[in-house]
C-alpha cells in the first residue's frame, strides 16, 4: 500500500529502539517525484529483536558536512561567518529529531579552521588554542559544540600542522634570534623555538629569507607566510599532543589533518612515520576520535599512507571535475569504471589497513564545485546522479557545503568558497559576504529558500541520498564488488554486503531508459530509488527498467 510520506516519513538518525521498532513496523512504498522506497518486514517481534539498543550513526561511518565558517552564516551582522551564525543553522544540517524531514540528516561536520589567523581562510594559525575574533570566542565554540552534542552531530576540525603562519609566537621569537645571531650557530637553550621549523644557511628550493637576516633562510614550501614546522622535532610533538588534548578536552571528535603529504615534502616514509605518531597519540587520548588526512596525489601513492593506522584518507579519484564520478557521468569513461574502482579502491586500501574508513568527496575548499562541470539539456540531472555516486559510497562521505544547493564556483580558491546560498538576496539575514578577492558567479540554481519546498530539486534529492545512506548500513558500511554481469558503458552495477545482508546499486547514467534482465534473480526485491525525474524503477519477472539518470537500490 502506498503511502506518502511528506508528512509521515521518519529519518533515521538518532531513533530510539522503539522509535525504530516503530518505523519498521509499517510497510510501506516511499515515492517522492524522485525516490523510491520498498520495504516487506516480518513480525513485529522479530523486527523488535533484531534492532540494536543504539541506532547507529554513533560510529566513524557519517555522512559529514563540510563548513566553512567563514561564508556560511552571519551571527552578528558584520558579514562574516561565525559559530553563533552556524549554531543558529545547525537544524539545517541536522536537527536532532528523527521524526521531522527538515534538515539535510548529516551526522558529522568539519569545521575548516577556526583558529587565529591573518588570512581569510586560517590555514595559517597564529594561536593553536584560540579561535579566531571573527568566528567569535571560545565560549561560542562551547555553545556551538553543546548543540552538535544534543543532535548527535560529531565534530572534527582542521588541524593544519604542515605549517604556522608567519606570524606565530613561535616563528617570531626564532626570527629575532636569529636575525641578531648573524654568522653564529644557534642554540636551542637560549632560543628552543629554532628547532620548531626548518632554517638554513643555504637558500634550498622552497626557502625564505629570514626577515632582518642575510645568512638565514627557512623553508616555507607553499608561500613565505607559511614556515613548514619541523615535525620530528619533539619539542613541536609535545606542542602538538597539548594542542590536541585541549581540543579533545572541549568535545571535538577528531581531526582533519590538511596537506600530510608535504610534512617532509617528497619523502613518503616520513610523512607516513610522522603520521603514525600522530594517530598513535590521538587513539590514546581518545580511542574512538575520527582521523582524515589529505594526501593529494594518486591513488597507489595515498593508498600506502593507510600503513600509519589513520582511520581515512580522502580518496582524491573519485573527485574533481576529472575524477570517476564526473567522467562517468559525463560519459567520457565507460560507466564501467565506477564498480572496478570501488573494488579495487577497497582490496588496496585494505592491504595496507584493514580497518580503514573510506573518505569518499566529489568537492572540497580547494575544487571547483560540480555544477560546473557539466552542460547542456541534462547537466542538472547529472550535478544529481554525481552527486548520489559520491553519497553510495562506502565509508565517511564528505558534502562540501552548498554542492546540495548547486552552487557554483571555479578558477581561484575565493571562487570556491562563496556565501552559503542560503537566499538569492545578498542583503538577507544572516548572509555572508564572503572572501573579499571573490569573483561574482551567478549561481545556475535557486537558492535554498526556492529548492526547499520543491521535490525535484537538487537539494531535495541530495536529501533523500542522505537519507537512504542513514537508513540502509549496508550502502555506507558494506564491502563493495563490481556487478560485471551487469554493468556497461552507460550502467554502473555494484553490490554492498554487511552483516549478512546485500544490496545491489544500479545506475543509469544514460538519459535513455534502460532495461535489465536478471535471470535467476527472481529473489531480488527493489528496495529503494533515486530518480531526476518523474518515471520510477520497476522490478518484474527478473526485469528491472531504470528510467533516464535513475538509480535502484535493490536487496538479494
Amino acid at each position: 500500500m502506498k503511502k506518502n510520506l511528506e508528512k509521515k516519513k521518519l529519518y533515521l538518525k538518532n531513533f530510539s529502539r522503539k522509535a525504530l521498532a516503530v518505523f519498521l513496523s509499517v510497510s510501506f512504498v516511499f515515492s517522492l517525484s524522485g525516490c523510491g522506497l520498498r520495504r516487506q518486514p516480518d513480525s513485529r517481534s522479530e523486527r523488535e529483536e533484531a534492532v540494536p539498543e543504539e541506532i547507529p550513526l554513533e560510529d566513524n561511518y557519517r555522512t559529514w558536512y563540510e563548513v566553512f565558517v567563514y561564508s556560511f552564516y552571519d551571527g552578528n551582522g558584520d558579514g562574516i561567518g561565525d559559530l553563533p551564525g552556524l549554531t543558529e543553522k545547525l537544524d539545517y544540517i541536522n536537527d536532532g529529531d528523527g521524526a521531522t524531514d527538515g534538515d539535510l540528516g548529516c551526522s558529522g561536520i568539519w569545521l575548516m579552521p577556526i583558529m587565529p589567523s591573518p588570512t581569510y581562510h586560517k590555514y595559517d594559525v597564529t594561536d593553536y588554542c584560540s579561535i579566531d575574533a571573527e568566528y567569535g570566542t571560545m565560549e561560542d565554540f562551547e555553545i556551538f559544540m553543546e548543540a552538535c552534542r544534543k543532535r548527535g552531530i560529531k565534530v572534527i576540525l582542521d588541524l593544519a600542522i604542515n605549517h604556522t603562519s608567519s606570524q606565530h609566537p613561535w616563528f617570531r621569537e626564532a626570527c629575532s634570534y636569529l636575525a641578531d645571531l648573524g654568522e653564529g650557530e644557534p642554540s636551542y637553550e637560549e632560543c628552543p623555538y629554532v628547532d620548531y621549523y626548518h632554517f638554513s644557511k643555504e637558500k634550498a628550493s622552497g626557502y625564505c629569507p629570514v626577515p632582518g637576516s642575510d645568512s638565514w633562510y627557512y623553508e616555507a614550501q607553499f608561500w613565505e607566510g607559511m614556515p613548514d614546522l619541523n615535525l620530528s622535532s619533539r619539542a613541536v610533538r609535545k606542542e602538538i599532543e597539548e594542542i590536541v588534548g585541549f581540543w579533545l578536552s572541549k568535545g571535538v571528535g577528531g581531526f582533519r589533518l590538511d596537506a600530510a603529504k608535504e610534512y617532509v615534502s617528497g619523502d613518503k616514509d616520513a610523512n607516513i612515520e610522522i603520521l603514525t605518531w600522530f594517530v598513535d597519540m590521538v587513539k590514546e587520548k581518545k580511542e574512538d576520535a575520527y582521523l582524515v588526512a589529505e594526501v593529494w596525489t594518486d591513488r597507489n601513492t595515498y593508498a600506502e599512507y593507510y600503513k600509519s593506522g589513520i582511520d581515512s584518507i580522502f580518496n582524491f579519484a573519485f573527485a574533481d571535475s576529472d575524477g570517476i564520478i564526473a567522467n562517468v557521468v559525463k560519459g567520457s569513461a565507460p560507466a564501467t569504471l565506477y564498480g572496478n574502482a570501488l573494488a579495487e579502491s577497497e582490496s588496496l586500501f585494505e592491504s595496507y589497513n584493514p580497518a580503514y574508513i573510506d573518505a569518499p568527496f566529489y568537492t572540497n575548499h580547494d575544487l571547483g564545485r560540480s555544477a560546473g562541470y557539466y552542460a547542456g539539456d541534462y547537466s542538472e540531472t547529472q550535478t544529481k546522479i554525481a552527486g548520489a555516486l559520491n553519497l553510495l559510497m562506502s565509508g565517511s562521505a564528505f558534502v562540501y557545503y552548498g554542492e546540495e544547493l548547486g552552487m557554483k564556483g571555479a578558477g581561484k580558491d575565493e571562487n570556491k568558497r562563496a556565501p552559503m546560498y542560503f537566499s538569492s538576496d545578498p542583503a538577507a539575514e544572516g548572509m555572508c559576504k564572503g572572501p573579499a578577492d571573490r569573483e561574482e558567479v551567478r549561481m545556475k540554481y535557486g537558492s535554498y529558500e526556492e529548492q526547499a519546498g520543491d521535490a525535484s530539486s537538487i537539494y531535495s534529492y541530495y536529501k533523500r541520498a542522505i537519507y537512504l545512506r542513514n537508513l540502509f548500513p549496508a550502502l555506507r558500511k558494506g564491502k563493495q564488488e563490481a556487478l560485471s554481469e551487469y554493468a556497461t558503458e552507460t550502467l554502473a552495477a555494484v553490490s554492498k554486503t554487511w552483516e549478512g545482508e546485500t544490496f545491489c546499486i544500479f545506475c543509469n547514467l544514460s538519459p535513455e531508459k534502460q532495461t535489465l534482465s536478471m535471470a535467476g534473480e527472481d529473489g531480488m526485491e527493489l528496495e529503494a530509488g533515486l530518480y531526476t525525474g518523474e518515471e520510477e524503477a520497476s522490478w518484474e519477472n527478473g526485469t528491472l527498467t531504470l528510467p533516464s539518470y535513475g538509480i535502484a537500490i535493490m536487496s538479494r
